[in-house]
């Protein structure tokens, strides 16, 4: 990370931290060790973030859009002027489970061999940053601007919010009968694809959210006039 310089480091409940292990191996970058954030969950760690890249081998069923890392650092370099952004790693052994996949943006999949497509999780980082700085000094070169949102347009929405609205929409629906609490759906699922890939500002989280709440409203309305018939 600190070669491509990256500095923020979050890890998302570590087996051990502090570790001396990791003061050994940080040859030159002590300095990254000690700021490193330790989080409890994912939500946590990514709640502020407006862009959320899951590094994964392969996109499964409603799983977020898949793209090669060159495809898509540009695009990332440029939703940084947003708000942060995050590239989302897994564990050496297992990576990340389907459904830390799905509450990601985007895949980042590294085009390897077909034969054998196995990479550790240090390499996996080290082409990540590599490709994220090759897009940063190529906007550089190109005479962009740094990146910044554009006056007067409304924030996008963070990961915190996605998730807020996409809990308000399954607690509408259920209350709509549209979907069955505790029935495995694909809706839920899809719709937060649909949602993710649509990248939906601050105050178009408000007015969805204001949207909800009115049904919701009439739901419960129309229940106290049931219950209230002879």
């Amino acid at each position: 990370m600190k070669t491509m310089g990256l500095s923020r480091l979050l890890l998302i409940a570590p087996e051990r931290f502090p570790d001396d292990e990791a003061y050994r191996r940080a040859s030159g970058a002590r300095d990254l060790i000690d700021s490193i954030q330790v989080c409890s969950s994912l939500d946590q760690a990514v709640a502020d973030c407006v862009a959320v890249v899951a590094v994964a081998a392969r996109p499964r069923e409603h799983s977020p859009v898949s793209m090669a890392p060159r495809e898509l650092m540009p695009a990332l370099i440029e939703l940084a002027g947003h708000g942060p952004v995050a590239l989302v790693f897994g564990g050496e052994t297992n990576g990340l489970a389907r459904s830390e996949v799905n509450r990601c943006d985007f895949i980042a999949r590294i085009p390897t061999g077909p034969e054998y497509g196995s990479l550790n999780l240090a390499a996996a980082v080290q082409v990540l940053c590599y490709e994220l700085r090759t897009a940063a000094l190529a906007a550089c070169a190109q005479g962009a601007a740094p990146a910044q949102a554009p006056p007067g347009d409304s924030p996008l929405a963070t990961h915190e919010q996605m998730e807020q609205l996409l809990a308000h929409a399954e607690r509408t629906l259920v209350a709509l009968a549209f979907l069955v609490p505790g029935r495995p759906s694909r809706l839920m699922a899809r719709l937060a694809r649909l949602a993710r890939r649509a990248r939906v500002e601050q105050e178009e989280v408000s007015i969805l959210r204001g949207v909800l709440a009115a049904a919701e409203a009439l739901c419960q309305s129309a229940a106290g006039s049931g219950r209230a018939k002879p």
